[in-house]
């Protein structure tokens, strides 16, 4: 005499599953050899009484959600919300939907640094495009530096029309950084105004990138709490010869796949395309050679 076990139900003892067995009336013929024991779950087998699940400063991930149902968390105190705004600059900047004009490019770089603040967990609260004009640059600051995080892309350089710099320093901004030593993304500011952080990216698209991962998305993971805050890194091997005979660290954009990394598309700044097929960054240093077969630490960024 046979009784089947409702699946996920308790378990008595001396049971069979039902792909090792024949049926025969009330009857079953065992048709496999079976071990006390087999498919079995146990107690404790996955987590054991007292283990830690889950670390302060950790990033909550959907599979840690589960996690911390499973063992009856109903809900977990985390890091506060960073709540951020996005201002772009620029008079050749058209907008999405509109016909472009001699001499205009579409300003694409807000929807990029929305993308990536909203990765980081960061929530937009306002984007904005300023022209080149200073009037209107100090009033959209006034109201973007209510948030905990400005980013501001384009007019951080030296020309003329770069505005950035000179209007925060008359908002009363502390500016602790200006200008860094990496390639691409030599122009970025940071500073801050009462509550708010602020950083002033380049404004070709792969520096703002760059740059956003570099200081921005740590800064960010910083604020709320987290204790990972670099893009994970991973060793490689090279595909090409890669030498830098720069004054600058270069970012090398590129794929990192099956264990291997080779850059993908134009080195510029203003390569998008190359950018859009890449997930990870190598940091070639001033000076250094390396060659085709050598294992390199590599940036993941997707």
């Amino acid at each position: 005499m046979y009784r089947p076990v409702k699946r996920s139900g308790f378990l008595p003892a001396h049971q069979v599953m039902q792909e090792d067995v024949t049926r025969d009336g009330s009857e079953i013929v065992i048709n496999a050899d079976v071990d006390s024991g087999d498919f079995v779950r146990r107690r404790g087998c996955d987590l054991t009484e007292g283990q830690k699940i889950v670390a302060k400063g950790e990033l909550i991930r959907p599979a840690t959600i589960a996690l911390l149902a499973s063992q009856g968390f109903a809900g977990v105190t985390v890091g506060g919300e960073v709540d951020a705004a996005i201002i772009s600059t620029g008079d050749e900047l058209a907008e999405l939907g509109t016909e472009l004009q001699p001499g205009q490019i579409y300003e694409s770089n807000s929807v990029l640094l929305q993308a990536l603040l909203q990765r980081c967990g960061a929530a937009v609260k306002s984007v904005q495009h300023c022209k080149d004009d200073a009037d209107s640059l100090r009033k959209t600051l006034e109201q973007a530096i209510k948030h905990s995080v400005l980013v501001i892309n384009g007019g951080v350089s030296v020309g003329e029309h770069d505005l950035v710099q000179s209007t925060l320093r008359s908002l009363g901004a502390k500016i602790d950084i200006w200008r860094v030593a990496i390639k691409p993304g030599k122009p970025f500011v940071f500073g801050r105004i009462r509550e708010c952080a602020v950083f002033g990216l380049p404004g070709n698209p792969v520096s703002a990138f760059v740059t956003f991962l570099q200081f921005v998305r740590p800064a960010i993971f910083k604020m709320m709490g987290a204790t990972k805050l670099d893009l994970s890194k991973v060793p490689a091997k090279l595909l090409v010869d890669l030498s830098n005979d720069g004054d600058r660290p270069h970012y090398v954009r590129g794929k990192c796949e099956n264990g291997n990394f080779s850059p993908v598309g134009r080195q510029e700044s203003h390569a998008l395309f190359g950018l859009s097929q890449s997930n990870a960054l190598f940091r070639l240093a001033v000076g250094e050679a390396r060659a085709r077969g050598d294992i390199v630490d590599i940036q993941i960024f997707d």
